[in-house]
């Protein structure tokens, strides 16, 4: 079906993976970014006929409401994401992660397709076996996951919503971000050549940026036997601690060193193993590896170095 999708904070890591995508798959895609980042992450785009792009603010009514008039599925991406993004400016956040997306839900018609991204971090530490499946109880710690958490009970009351609960995502993006747990210890071990762990035995599941676009993809074209339900995205053959994770890429990098010590907390207490059964049985299927995705950010990292304040 040829539809008309508004992706918001379509120019961030996920949107710049996930735009050139949907306009490859054949259909027309408006982005609204405020471009907070100056990222140009969708220069690359510009010359496609079917994409259009707006800069703007998604809490201004004014803004969001015409450019959703328009379309027949509606992707919502713009977030602070993150316990510690979220907690450097908490009045951004709720305002961004919670209230714009209550003014969107109030736009919307019955007919219209929501595809959200929520998060698998309110799964806290699981059940006492640490497994998690979509019907696992929610136990949001931080400002984030709670707000993610209440945004899903609101967004599931639409008829046409399917909520994607995103393992940690990794790999290469036209916008980067490097502080995402695997981006992050890849870049260390690539630059620094070592890495200091604590919660070295929390596990969490992963996914990667283009396996998260092929399941937004996916759902386009499942969204009769999808639609109303929360699914999990993740790699089940990734559920791996922070050790066994600098192991994978200790395997690709050898002389990367890794030392534990008690010198932090993860804000969510996330150590779960996550089922992606559901998504699975609708035929979906990751293609993308957590060890490709290390190679995959080993050759970026050639490319790129966060050196602005350095004098090399």
């Amino acid at each position: 079906m040829n539809y008309n999708i508004l992706v918001t904070g379509g120019a961030g890591y996920l949107g710049s993976t996930m735009v050139p995508d949907l306009l490859n798959a054949g259909y027309k895609v408006t982005v609204l970014d405020n471009f907070t980042f100056k990222q140009a992450s969708l220069n690359h785009v510009c010359y496609h006929p079917n994409f259009s792009v707006v800069k703007g603010d998604i809490r201004i009514e004014s803004v969001i409401a015409p450019l959703m008039k328009k379309a027949d599925v509606i992707i919502p991406l713009a977030a602070l994401v993150g316990a510690p993004l979220c907690s450097l400016d908490p009045v951004g956040a709720t305002t961004i992660n919670h209230d714009a997306i209550t003014l969107m839900l109030k736009h919307l018609s019955k007919e219209q397709i929501v595809l959200m991204p929520t998060t698998n971090s309110a799964y806290g530490t699981g059940d006492e076996n640490n497994h998690c499946t979509e019907e696992s109880p929610l136990r949001p710690i931080s400002q984030y996951a709670i707000e993610k958490v209440a945004i899903e009970k609101e967004l599931m009351q639409h008829p046409n919503a399917i909520s994607f609960r995103l393992a940690t995502v990794f790999g290469m993006s036209p916008r980067m971000r490097i502080d995402l747990l695997v981006n992050d210890f890849t870049y260390r071990a690539v630059n620094d050549r070592f890495v200091v762990l604590f919660e070295s035995h929390f596990k969490r599941n992963y996914v990667h940026v283009r396996d998260v676009s092929r399941a937004f993809q996916h759902a386009l074209l499942n969204h009769d036997t999808m639609k109303g339900q929360i699914f999990n995205v993740g790699l089940s053959d990734a559920n791996v601690s922070k050790k066994e994770l600098c192991e994978q890429i200790q395997k690709q990098i050898p002389n990367f060193i890794f030392l534990e010590a008690p010198l932090g907390k993860d804000p969510d207490q996330r150590n779960y193993i996550v089922s992606n059964a559901k998504i699975e049985a609708t035929g979906f299927k990751t293609e993308f590896s957590l060890e490709r995705g290390i190679g995959e950010l080993i050759k970026g990292y050639t490319m790129i170095k966060n050196s602005l304040y350095g004098n090399v």
